[in-house]
């Protein structure tokens, strides 16, 4: 609970210094014509993902992802996934619960354009050592997640190159837990594609797929300072 508590406290400071930072500025319109713009809300995103090197405490220590350049849908999946329960990490859940289909899709939508664009070559420059290359077949991770690890065959499913590797590893053991209320996610897929792996070489799949060249990106917040 403290550690929560100081996660709510951090989305709770950032959200209100942004909101400060933008007074005396109109307002971007609503990309759904509301009267909300899309800054006010992603305001409560900025307050992790837009800041270098933030981590979160829960369910352990570890760089927040970057979602920057993320595919519109796979973000509105997960989002999705966080406000039904099928993934369960209490700060995100309370985020989602509280954002409409609209703001689902608005938001998504945005952070998958402010990374800009980043072209990578068809597969990564950085090859993996022999044990991560047989971990790599086993697991087929580019049947799913491309060659290059940045293009999913589906929308709905994430870029994982360059993404923080101790995030990823976090992810994929969550996929492994079961019968937890406050963590794990419940992807069939997943599930059984990671309990093949100890931590450990969860841990080396991490490793790897993180250190590669990808188009996720984290977008300093005070760029949104600037006058």
């Amino acid at each position: 609970m403290k550690n929560l508590f100081h996660t709510l406290l951090a989305l709770g400071v950032a959200c209100v210094t942004f909101a400060a930072s933008a007074q005396g500025q109109a307002p971007a319109p609503s990309p759904a014509g509301g009267s909300k713009s899309i800054e006010a809300r992603t305001a409560m995103c900025m307050g992790c993902h837009n800041i270098l090197g933030y981590q979160s405490s829960f369910p352990e220590v570890y760089h927040v992802p970057k979602i920057a350049g993320q595919s519109a849908k796979y973000i509105a999946s997960a989002l999705t996934a966080y406000r039904k329960g099928d993934r369960k990490h209490p700060t995100m859940r309370a985020i989602a619960g509280s954002l409409s289909d609209q703001d689902i899709a608005d938001i998504s939508d945005y952070y998958s354009k402010l990374a800009g664009v980043t072209t990578l070559p068809d597969t990564p420059a950085k090859q993996p050592d022999a044990q991560v290359d047989a971990l790599l077949k086993k697991a087929n991770c580019i049947s799913c997640h491309g060659s290059n690890f940045s293009k999913p065959i589906d929308p709905t499913y994430p870029k994982i190159a360059g993404q923080n590797a101790d995030y990823l590893f976090v992810a994929l053991k969550a996929y492994k837990t079961e019968n937890n209320p406050q963590m794990g996610r419940g992807n069939p897929i997943m599930g059984a594609m990671a309990k093949q792996f100890t931590n450990n070489e969860l841990k080396a799949l991490a490793n790897y797929v993180g250190s590669l060249d990808g188009e996720l990106k984290i977008v300093p917040e005070s760029r949104f300072h600037q006058h």
